[in-house]
């Protein structure tokens, strides 16, 4: 039999998540810290524990005396993820140069096309996942640790707050189209272009506020709060 050697206060913290990404916690709802330690059949302290962690990530917001509350997304909030993942981004894909080979770049051709094909046939899962998968060629090469667990944990909250199905088709396009301008400079030898136009397009809040308002707009019309909207995007 395997043995759980996460702490309990990680499998608290990974289920909360978990519970996040379907959105049996909403945005706006204050939690209960004793009936959560009752459903979950542990102790104050790890829940309290994982809470804190959450809180550092943004997802929640502890209020003295006040409970707990699950925080969503403003358009400020947004225009802070894009300027800060857009520079994270153009920074690994400047030092994870010297490490990206033909073989690289194939793979990457590959999410990209698997991205179209989805759109074709609106599986948003598999969108999702090659999406990531064409960032983290260079992500996963840039040798910094910190700088890619940042860049992924402010994915998480753009993205998994909840994790919504669907498509917003016209960003979508629009961003397997961004990718082929990158993988292009890339395998001309331009990674200041490569970087160049992840930051300034790809995660620029100017060029993208059009969409990412539209996407709001979708969220107030169909009864969702700030958080999120009824459809998705992956940069």
């Amino acid at each position: 039999m395997a043995l759980n050697t996460k702490s309990l206060r990680q499998q608290v913290y990974e289920h909360l998540k978990a519970e996040l990404n379907r959105g049996a916690l909403e945005a706006g709802r204050q939690l209960d810290v004793n009936r959560l330690a009752a459903e979950l059949g542990t102790s104050r302290t790890p829940l309290r524990e994982a809470l804190l962690q959450l809180a550092h990530e943004g997802f929640v917001t502890i209020l003295p005396r006040r409970g707990v509350v699950v925080n969503g997304l403003s358009l400020e909030e947004i225009r802070s993820i894009y300027e800060i993942v857009g520079a994270l981004e153009a920074t690994a894909v400047l030092s994870a140069t010297p490490r990206l080979s033909g073989a690289v770049f194939d793979g990457m051709k590959v999410h990209n096309e698997a991205m179209k094909k989805a759109l074709i046939r609106d599986d948003f899962e598999a969108y999702y996942d090659h999406n990531l998968a064409f960032h983290d060629a260079f992500l996963d090469r840039c040798g910094n640790a910190r700088l890619v667990e940042t860049v992924r944990l402010l994915k998480e909250r753009l993205y998994d707050f909840p994790r919504r199905k669907g498509f917003v088709k016209a960003w979508e396009e629009a961003s397997v189209l961004e990718h082929d301008a990158v993988l292009e400079r890339l395998e001309a030898g331009d990674a200041h272009g490569a970087a160049d136009a992840l930051r300034d397009v790809h995660w620029s809040f100017a060029v993208q506020e059009p969409f990412i308002r539209r996407y709001y707009e979708a969220a107030k019309r169909n009864g969702h709060d700030g958080g999120r909207c009824e459809e998705g995007r992956g940069a």
